[in-house]
């Protein structure tokens, strides 16, 4: 094993190659070779002796001014190619960071890995050492072995596809071939050490790609021990530990090439290039996803997670158009809205008396002053939203077994269909096999292996579920807070809202007391939401790390599950307070209900007469775009900013004067858990969509637009802002495909009860058919409204200067409720009619849910989840395999079986002329 340094020479011979452009014309490039022989003299000392001390090029002086290529992804002999860069710095516990890593190296090499020091005096901040790693092919041969990786053995001659009707109307928005096919297709086989003439080798060097070979060195690097031989520190194992006790700063494999321009070295396969300008720019919005190029360098993992978030959008389109559709008939139908022109008309809602909303601060008042917010809410909340929400319970579950169909389909494309079998016991966790010391027989394998111990695993249980439930009381504990605050500030701009003494009185014509607390609340609640969740994401780390899970599949489901528990009550609880808590248990004059007792004096709020949907939406979209835009911000705007002071350093072109290795230690580490959040962000999008998508119809537009830029902003930091990941695979999306179906069921529960609960339209449809005259609206609002005789509400419910308000020109005031009027035998309890639009309420749920689950069911059966294209296929390639594989078998056991016939038949021959000799010999007669 040789090691190469970048102050000590230890090799013997040193190849540079520099290519320089003639300085005159667009002339070719002039490649000049240096071949310079480093040996020891007696003394030790190193001697140098060259083909040519000095030569002159076109443009230079001397070739001793001549400095090699460092924009390379290769070793210095320009050969063996960079599989992995770690980087360190000496610092103050320089003597023991320096043990280690002299052990680490050290057991590097004993696994056959090649090993290249850069010093650094050759950084550019002249502090950090970069040492790069090279997998020499037995070393890539072997784990491949290990780890079953599937390679090519023949080319495929399965037609891929045929030709679609009407194929040229998708031209303005098809990739070149040669982007959206980087490699042809082959059948595969899993890589076996012994077999290697079965595989098509047709070079050892180009044989894995760069994506495999960084995934068998960082599967090495995780690993590998840094303890001396004799010491058995199972915890002194692996990169992980070392980066976390600063021994090395970094560890990465390295982009091939910068992603403005392409590599100069034509062996570089410039696919970051490829990835910027077809996929991450903008300007492509429009464009498809190169899903096999973004596979074949980033891994499956990451392919399937844009494949799956391009899905989301493309079907995200038809739900946009009819939620733009259902709103248009809002707006259309503006004139038509009777409630609204009853609450604005002067002679109607403005001779309508409405009783105090609060204690002591509200006064009474008038009607008419919710006119513009009644016709507000007649733009979500009209007949066609019925339709949207039964659409949308359809179309969540076309989407998701459409998802499954597209899923198959890659998974047979990528050669992932019998990946989770092979791969469950090969992704162990390296912080599993140290911290794991007890030990018991595989019964699968027969192979001692680490394993938990149950009480262990049942204290580390418990006290994660106390964790998150005590994480969850606090979500729970800052929305009470905040519906404390609503109920408390109300008052506050109901006084300073409807005093006309102040000057505030020129927006309160526009703004209601409802809608103020509504958006301050909804704001102060947003806020809470992002402070909780910075902290609480550190929190399901750590309490995921100690519970210990075996396999890095175990592990993110377990991280899923915990983050989106806290993410649904964190994001959805205030939602589902205005959706089906506020307003339905306020009472009635005389007998209000209270928070925390009457004692507290916060009373329950109640809705406006059009009713609490306006509110609803609302807090949708100031939390959901609230969401978006600072999720935007966080992932675009400081990285932007980030580049800007980077390009006021000097660092518009760092290729100029830097190293590959330099270039992309300065990017930002994707963390393994960095595709997580991408996920969460997406299926808390989805959430908003389709459990409240009633109240705001424009709510998967919203969304349409978002994915649009966000599939580019993804697309940008990963190929521009990230350091290269290393290669992970995964068959389907994980975990978030059992979460999305439990929100799409779940939507279609509350989205019924948004129509019934939350909506107007059930009292309104009772109303016209049950209790209209000439089957018409006219004279609903005076309906849906009780009298309360004033005089019978207590001083504590009056407000403070509410008798001056009204010059006692009316004893009565009205309320949003059915209940008899004063004087009734049965006054203040409710109406038959209440009792009706509640069985009608109760009517509609049970029908609507089992209308969209029946759909939902009957879609799901006749849509398979894998096409019988792809099973046809699948059947056709294991027979193929299975032929070919026998046929490779049987002329190998020819070739054997010839082979050992040649070596037996001279023996054979040998041995009879032997005998002749003898035989001769005794037969001769004596000289």
């Amino acid at each position: 094993m040789r090691r190469i340094t970048g102050k000590t020479k230890d090799e013997t011979l040193i190849e540079l190659q520099s290519v320089t452009e003639s300085q005159t014309g667009d002339g070719p490039a002039v490649l000049t070779a240096f071949r310079i022989n480093l040996h020891s003299d007696e003394n030790g000392g190193n001697s140098v002796s060259s083909l040519s001390e000095r030569a002159t090029l076109p443009g230079h002086a001397e070739t001793e001014k001549l400095q090699p290529n460092k924009d390379t992804v290769f070793f210095r002999d320009g050969v063996r190619r960079i599989d992995y860069v770690l980087s360190y710095v000496d610092d103050k516990d320089g003597e023991k960071k320096q043990e280690r890593r002299r052990e680490f190296e050290a057991n590097l090499e004993k696994q056959g890995l090649e090993l290249e020091t850069e010093d650094k005096s050759d950084s550019k901040d002249q502090k950090t050492y970069f040492l790069k790693i090279h997998a020499p092919w037995e070393v890539l041969a072997t784990y491949a072995d290990v780890l079953k990786i599937k390679v090519p053995f023949k080319l495929s001659d399965i037609p891929h596809g045929h030709d679609v009707p009407l194929e040229w109307l998708s031209h303005p928005f098809r990739l070149p071939d040669h982007i959206m096919r980087p490699q042809p297709d082959y059948f595969t086989y899993p890589f076996d050490k012994n077999k290697t003439d079965f595989f098509l080798i047709n070079d050892k060097d180009t044989f894995f790609p760069p994506s495999t070979r960084n995934r068998i060195v960082f599967y090495i690097l995780a690993r590998c021990p840094y303890y001396k031989e004799g010491r058995k520190e199972r915890d002194k194992t692996g990169i992980k530990r070392l980066l976390s006790n600063g021994t090395y700063t970094a560890a990465f494999p390295l982009h091939d090439c910068p992603y403005w321009k392409r590599a100069r070295n034509a062996e570089c396969e410039s696919e970051r290039y490829n990835l910027y300008k077809h996929w991450a720019r903008f300007l492509c919005f429009y464009k498809e996803q190169p899903l096999n190029l973004i596979r074949k360098y980033y891994g499956e993992k990451i392919g399937i997670y844009f494949a799956w978030l391009g899905f989301y959008t493309e079907m995200l389109f038809f739900a946009a158009v009819m939620g733009v559709i259902c709103f248009t008939y809002g707006v259309l139908s503006y004139d038509d809205n009777m409630s609204s022109k009853e609450i604005c008309d002067p002679y109607i809602g403005g001779s309508i008396v409405m009783c105090p909303l609060c204690d002591k601060k509200c006064p009474f008042w008038k009607l008419n002053s919710t006119c513009l917010s009644s016709w507000q809410s007649h733009l979500f909340d009209n007949e066609g939203t019925v339709f949207f929400a039964i659409f949308m319970g359809i179309w969540v579950t076309l989407f998701l077994e459409f998802w499954k169909r597209r899923q198959a389909r890659l998974e047979y494309e990528w050669d992932l269909v019998d990946f989770e079998e092979e791969q469950q016991q090969l992704q162990i966790r390296p912080e599993f096999e140290i911290r794991c010391t007890n030990k018991r027989l595989n019964k699968i394998t027969q192979e001692m292996e680490p394993y938990l111990p149950i009480s262990s695993k049942c204290a580390r249980f418990c006290l994660s579920s106390a964790t998150v439930i005590f994480w969850i009381s606090l979500i729970v504990a800052c929305i009470i807070g905040v519906i404390a605050y609503r109920l408390a500030v109300y008052a506050a701009f109901a006084s300073i809202i409807k005093d006309p003494m102040r000057k505030i009185q020129v927006v309160g014509r526009f703004i209601t007391p409802q809608l103020a607390t509504s958006v301050t609340a909804s704001c102060i609640n947003f806020v809470i939401i992002m402070i909780l969740n910075f902290f609480y994401e550190r929190v399901a780390v750590w309490i995921t790390d100690m519970e210990i899970p075996k396999t890095h599949l175990e592990y993110e489901n377990r991280l899923t599950m915990k983050m989106f528990l806290f993410q649904f009550v964190n994001y959805y609880s205030s939602c589902f307070y205005v959706a089906f808590f506020k307003g339905k248990f306020v009472g009635y004059p005389g007998d209000y209900s209270y928070m925390f007792g009457k004692w507290s004096k916060l009373r329950n709020e109640e809705c406006d007469p059009g009713g609490c949907l306006i509110e609803l939406t609302t807090q949708l979209v100031i939390v959901m775009a609230g969401k978006q835009l600072w999720g935007n911000i966080q992932e675009a705007l400081l990285p932007l900013m980030r580049n800007w002071w980077s390009n006021r350093k000097g660092r518009h072109h760092p290729e100029n004067h830097s190293s590959r290795w330099e270039q992309d230690h300065g990017l930002l580490n994707f963390s393994q858990l960095g595709l997580f959040y991408e996920y969460l962000e997406m299926v808390i999008q989805f959430g908003f969509i389709t459990l409240f998508v009633a109240s705001f119809p424009l709510a998967p537009l919203l969304a349409l637009c978002n994915n649009i830029l966000e599939i580019r902003v993804d697309s940008w930091k990963f190929t521009t802002q990230f350091r290269r990941p290393v290669a992970s695979k995964a068959r389907n999306i994980g975990a978030w495909q059992e979460i999305l179906n439990a929100v799409a069921i779940l939507s279609v529960v509350t989205n019924a009860f948004i129509m019934a609960f939350t909506s107007d339209m059930i009292p309104r449809m009772v109303f016209l058919y049950a209790y209209g005259k000439d089957a018409s609206m006219s004279g609903y609002v005076n309906n849906s409204l009780s009298i309360y005789n004033i005089s019978q509400i207590p001083n504590d419910n009056m407000p403070e200067e509410g008798g001056n308000w009204f010059d006692n020109t009316t004893s009565t005031c009205r309320y949003r409720d059915y209940r008899y009027p004063p004087g009734h035998a049965r006054e203040y309890t409710h109406t038959m009619q209440f009792w009706h639009i509640l069985a009608a309420k109760m009517a509609f749920i049970i029908i609507m849910e089992h209308v969209v689950f029946v759909v939902k069911f009957f879609v799901a059966w006749m849509i398979p989840d894998v096409p019988s294209v792809v099973k046809a296929r699948f059947k056709r390639e294991r027979y193929l395999i299975q032929e070919y594989l026998h046929n490779y078998e049987v002329e190998k056991v020819k070739i054997q079986m010839s082979a050992s016939f040649m070596t037996e038949q001279p023996s054979e021959v040998s041995s009879m002329t032997d005998k002749q000799e003898v035989l001769s010999e005794c037969l001769e007669p004596p000289s």
